[in-house]
């Protein structure tokens, strides 16, 4: 009956993956819709599409990946500690039934799927020469990309999980999970062709090869802490992380951080690597999902609200930080009512769960008098300036001498200057960097990710322990971190994908 079901399920996904948002063209293997400009355009265009459907980084894998990060609560489900996802993904202690985990899960692998419906399907030219074969090799560049950036979230999220790099078949519905090294190896292998066949002619406000160069510098440096038994093979994966990254350096530049987050100004900018469209036919749920509550005229959530230890951590090392006022809020004029409404820290009395937090605002519609829950506010997947910080915390690891410079790029665009522990070692300067990605990328789908990727003892000790010891600390309102190693370093199996795959049980 579980087979019976599950090929039902596949069949249904099919017809409703298997074709971008316009019907055509076909997600399917077929070499015809791969045979022109015109027609791999689509299909790439479809590609990237995947991306922002709801459960993916138009919703809920940006919700995901906020809660499970340490870094924040949420008022989805109501307004105090206990609702089921913050006691559960808030906490550190994922179910495998998590909306949001099933959802995300869902998505990335049907993402993935159209990926593989692609790299099926596409014979790339080793001399490609008139327009149509360099776009069908740009087509493939792009596929390998996407694959490799959609294990690269599943792998550091779930750890081990089903490797499906063909299309699925009735014979291939079940797939047992694969060890964390094999996948790596795949995620390095489809970045290496995507850096190969990658080469600009579909534009469009696609990305270029340097987002697949940006992609492989985050998958070394994740395998340089990682334990031997995740890496594919014995190497130097800083050196191996600085040479890909130096790539990028210098091709892109930095823009004022508060129009990042602007609609009027934040699109397809100098600083984008890799950003995901969004229109009003096509749209991230950005708007009503992260804005708060009737901060517009249109009737929005306010799910992603931030621990006052992040926040308070922000205001204590850079107190006059312009990147503050660009992410969080704490007061504003209700539209429905035009009453003020005041949270933390303005109101610092954190007498209920609805005041106790400071508000998330930079993903969501910064302009009161919006009308409209959609958004044409395209969202940036990869930025420059975490480039920059990456090549300063590969610059310290490697003690080659330029890793102060990097990090100070990214301080002097906001007017501040780097501390005294930048100044203390190579330890605190680990220390320091690590914190700027926090600073600089809050709530951008980076945090569960770097939290994480020097093991255990860093998240207990910089993220998880703070929060629970924070003088501020409240059990009313605040939520206590889970410290336990298996529950808090990977996510469960998505109850959906236990249920249909027989191959795998947990």
């Amino acid at each position: 009956m579980k087979l019976q079901i599950l090929l039902f399920l596949l069949l249904i996904t099919l017809v409703f993956t298997s074709c971008s948002l316009e019907e055509e063209p076909p997600y399917l293997s077929n070499a015809n819709v791969y045979s022109s400009a015109e027609t791999a355009s689509a299909a790439v265009d479809g590609m990237y599409r995947g991306l922002i459907e709801y459960g993916y980084y138009g919703n809920q894998f940006m919700v995901l990946n906020h809660l499970s990060s340490g870094f924040g609560v949420t008022r989805r489900g109501g307004t105090r500690n206990n609702t089921a996802d913050n006691s559960t993904l808030s906490s550190l202690k994922p179910t495998s039934n998590s909306l949001q985990l099933k959802n995300s899960w869902r998505a990335i692998y049907n993402a993935i799927a159209r990926n593989n419906d692609a790299i099926a399907s596409i014979d790339p030219m080793e001399n490609p020469v008139s327009l149509d074969e360099l776009v069908i090799n740009d087509a493939i560049g792009h596929a390998y990309f996407l694959r490799a950036f959609n294990y690269f979230n599943l792998v550091r999220l779930w750890g081990e999980v089903p490797l499906r790099t063909a299309p699925a078949l009735k014979e291939t519905i079940n797939l047992a999970k694969s060890p964390i090294s094999d996948i790596y190896a795949q995620i390095i292998a489809d970045a290496k062709l995507a850096q190969k066949y990658m080469n600009g002619n579909i534009g469009n406000g696609t990305p270029q090869k340097y987002a697949a160069d940006m992609l492989l510098a985050k998958v070394y440096m994740t395998l340089a802490t990682a334990p031997s038994s995740h890496q594919p093979e014995s190497g130097d994966y800083w050196q191996l992380a600085y040479e890909e990254a130096i790539n990028v350096y210098g091709i892109y530049s930095l823009i004022n951080y508060g129009d990042l987050f602007k609609k009027e100004t934040s699109n397809n900018t100098s600083e984008s690597i890799f950003e995901l469209k969004s229109s009003l036919t096509a749209t991230l749920d950005h708007t009503r999902a992260f804005t708060p509550n009737w901060y517009t005229g249109a009737n929005t959530f306010g799910w992603l609200l931030a621990n006052i230890s992040v926040y308070n951590r922000h205001r204590a090392a850079y107190p006059d930080d312009p990147r503050i006022d660009a992410t969080y809020i704490s007061t504003w004029t209700r539209q429905n009512n035009g009453t003020t409404q005041n949270c933390y820290p303005v109101n610092a009395s954190r007498s209920f769960f609805g005041n106790s937090f400071p508000y998330i605002l930079k993903l969501g519609s910064q302009d009161p008098t919006n009308v409209a829950r959609e958004t044409t506010k395209n969202f940036k997947v990869y930025r420059y300036s975490d480039l920059l910080l990456m090549l300063s915390e590969i610059s310290n690891e490697l003690q080659n001498g330029q890793q102060l410079g990097y990090v100070t790029e990214v301080l002097d665009r906001v007017g501040q200057t780097p501390g005294a522990e930048y100044s203390n070692g190579q330890a605190s300067f680990r220390e320091a960097i690590m914190r700027e990605y926090e600073f600089e990328l809050m709530a951008e789908g980076h945090a569960s990710f770097n939290n994480r990727r020097r093991g255990y003892a860093y998240f207990l000790n910089n993220v998880i322990l703070p929060h629970n010891n924070d003088p501020l600390f409240d059990p009313n309102v605040d939520v206590t971190l889970e410290t336990t190693e298996d529950i808090v370093m990977f996510l469960p199996i998505s109850q959906n994908e236990i249920d249909r795959n027989e191959l795998v049980t947990e």
